[in-house]
């Protein structure tokens, strides 16, 4: 089960509520995340660049900088501001939409599927749709029962799973810090699906990204109303 506050005064009612809130929740995540790696790899093995860890992306720009590589430095600087951009677009659209992940998750699977679309040899306009829905994909869940979850970017996830270890290690026994790995699991798996996609597929595979997308949007209308505005940014 995960924490929260208020638990140790809830009642088993609300205990078995929560409870069933938190595993909805992380297999949210987890989908989401598959979503976010099986993306990021075909953008990755399709292009060159990164479409959802924007870490790789900002310390290839320190690299290309310091290499005097303006043409390579203009292309990163445009794809670190469009996965900002996409984050904000996230934020106006989970509003606009009243806080659901069905509309949301539409929005996104249309710019894959307009991305797997682009007949152009030129790419970098998919690219960029690809970054748009990835950056906006982080309005679908902030956290659940209080833990913050990461679906575009798992450094965070690990980072949170090894400071829950050495607590463990030293005796502490906090809840929580396991479910950090789910996660990285979801990236770690969709990248691999990815991957295998786009060697058969090319950058057509974020036409599958895209279906992914929609298909998570349909099964959220499963989930409660307010279970939805508790995972969702405020």
């Amino acid at each position: 089960m995960l924490p929260s506050s208020s638990s140790t005064h809830a009642s088993p009612g609300h205990l078995h509520i929560q409870k069933w809130r938190g595993r909805i929740g992380l297999s949210l995540v987890a989908a989401l995340s598959v979503l976010a790696g099986m993306t990021d790899a075909i953008g990755f093995m399709a292009s060159g660049d990164f479409v959802s860890f924007m870490s790789g992306n900002t310390t290839r720009l320190a690299v290309a900088i310091s290499d005097g590589d303006m043409g390579l430095t203009l292309r990163l600087t445009i794809l670190v501001a469009t996965f900002v951009i996409g984050n904000a677009l996230g934020i106006v659209v989970s509003r606009l939409g009243g806080r659901r992940a069905l509309p949301l998750l539409l929005c996104i699977a249309t710019l894959l599927c307009g991305a797997a679309a682009w007949p152009y040899e030129e790419q970098l306009p998919a690219l960029l749709a690809a970054i748009i829905a990835m950056g906006m994909l982080n309005a679908a869940v902030e956290d659940v029962n209080g833990l913050p979850v990461g679906l575009t970017y798992v450094t965070g996830a690990l980072s949170r799973f090894g400071r829950g270890l050495g607590r463990w290690m030293l005796g502490e026994r906090r809840n929580g810090w396991r479910v950090q790995l789910i996660p990285w699991a979801g990236m770690f798996a969709g990248a691999v699906l990815g991957a295998l996609l786009e060697h058969h597929l090319g950058l057509r595979a974020l036409f599958v990204s895209g279906l992914l997308a929609g298909g998570i949007g349909l099964l959220s209308l499963k989930i409660p109303r307010r279970w939805q505005l508790g995972y969702m940014p405020r």
